[in-house]
């Protein structure tokens, strides 16, 4: 054979691996397994690829405490959902005797799952390790050999029963997080509120409770043609974040209307953050349009900066006006603000961290990221410009910190 790795036949090396190995695929179906897991699972072939994972090893109906089968279906859901590795604790998952039906065998399993991602990033196939422990636990050699088994038996009740409890937890987590998203659905505007024409995104984090930091708001202001946009970021996340999010929106909405501009509003929300719990440096930005002027006044309070898209494709980053979080002072001051100028057709877009801050990368490479996709895409409508930001910046897997985008045609 020759030694380019071309050649190497690796439905063989499959087929030839010592350990018990099967591929499956995203639905559970078996679609391939080595000669050394038919073996030991004493089924032929065809009694195994192309069929589902649980129509094949079933739990014991004989056991009402066997929990083999729902242990085995978490840690795949959770490979399957995280693209990530799982080492599952021992297992007694007993098997049905293939020559005697109704005859079932106690049986112990060390199972290793683990993803094979396509080039979209998404589980194509499940890997599915298993190693046979049975004579292992079952074993009684020595004048210690009762006493082992005793305590080979005890690990294994205490490693079912936190596997157990941690397939609890998991599923309260995933409770909380449907509230958390019912919440923030109910507290963050589901349109615009402004008679004009914008874009408003917000995707959640992957993860169970990674979500409902992020808020955005639309207002018309009182006095000419002016609107009122703004995001902001609370620091943690699930429902105590939702919570502590509808307040600080709520309050900078209202303090905007009778701002006499953004700075104000930010004093104001300031002094509002500096008694809520968990409020602690919440970030914030917000603008003020003047559609009449075309000027755009902003404020922020340690919060990424806005981006003006020039018809001409020149990108201005808002930085002018910058300072501390929220309550990040023990006495509020008041705050910076800064003006531009922008002509008809310009894009205005406010965003959250989620959108440009990566793990090991600096935040200027995803703000280059930002601006760039913002200046090709300025001439597509609102909608069809943050559609497009979101599909060039957010990982094909989501991102780990949730993410608001407000896109304004001025």
């Amino acid at each position: 054979m020759s030694d380019r790795p071309s050649d190497t036949d690796y439905a063989a090396v499959f087929q030839a691996l010592p350990g018990m190995v099967a591929l499956l695929t995203p639905d559970l179906v078996y679609a391939d397994a080595n000669e050394e897991f038919l073996r030991m699972a004493g089924r032929r072939r065809e009694e195994v690829v192309g069929r589902y994972l649980f129509d094949v090893f079933p739990d014991n109906p004989n056991d009402p405490a066997a929990s083999g089968m729902r242990n085995l279906a978490a840690s795949l859901r959770r490979v399957l959902e995280t693209g990530e590795r799982d080492s599952m604790a021992l297992q007694r998952y007993d098997i049905e005797n293939p020559a005697r039906p109704g005859e079932w065998q106690e049986r112990y399993w060390s199972p290793c799952n683990a993803p094979v991602l396509g080039a979209d990033g998404k589980v194509q196939l499940v890997v599915h390790r298993v190693e046979e422990v049975t004579e292992l636990i079952r074993a009684r050699g020595g004048p210690d050999g009762d006493r082992s088994q005793v305590l080979e038996a005890e690990l294994y009740t205490r490693a079912r029963e936190l596997q157990e409890l941690n397939e609890r937890l998991r599923r309260a987590h995933a409770r909380d997080r449907e509230v958390a998203l019912t919440l923030q659905e109910a507290m963050l505007p589901a349109s615009r509120q402004t008679t004009h024409r914008a874009a408003v995104r917000y995707r959640p984090a992957v993860g169970a409770l990674n979500v409902c930091g992020d808020w955005y708001d639309l207002v018309d202001l009182v006095g000419g043609h002016r609107v009122g946009v703004s995001v902001g970021d609370v620091v943690g996340h699930g429902l105590a974040a939702a919570g502590v999010m509808g307040q600080l929106r709520s309050a900078l909405s209202a303090a905007s209307r009778v701002a006499e501009g953004p700075a104000q509003a930010l004093d104001v929300l300031g002094r509002y953050a500096h008694v809520v719990d968990g409020a602690e440096s919440a970030t914030a930005v917000t603008t003020f349009i003047d559609l009449d002027d075309h000027t755009i006044t902003y404020s922020s309070a340690g919060h990424p900066p806005p981006m003006l898209v020039h018809p001409d494709g020149r990108v201005e980053c808002l930085d002018g006006a910058t300072d501390p979080p929220l309550d990040a002072r023990p006495d509020p001051v008041g705050r910076p603000q800064a003006s531009t100028t922008f002509s008809s057709g310009a894009t205005l877009a406010l965003y959250t961290d989620g959108l440009v801050e990566r793990r090991h990368e600096d935040i200027d490479t995803g703000l280059t990221r930002l601006a760039d996709s913002l200046a090709r895409h300025r001439g597509d409508d609102p909608e069809t410009l943050a559609d497009a930001v979101l599909l060039e910046l957010l990982p094909p897997g989501g991102a780990t910190d949730d993410t608001a985008l407000v896109i304004v045609r001025l």
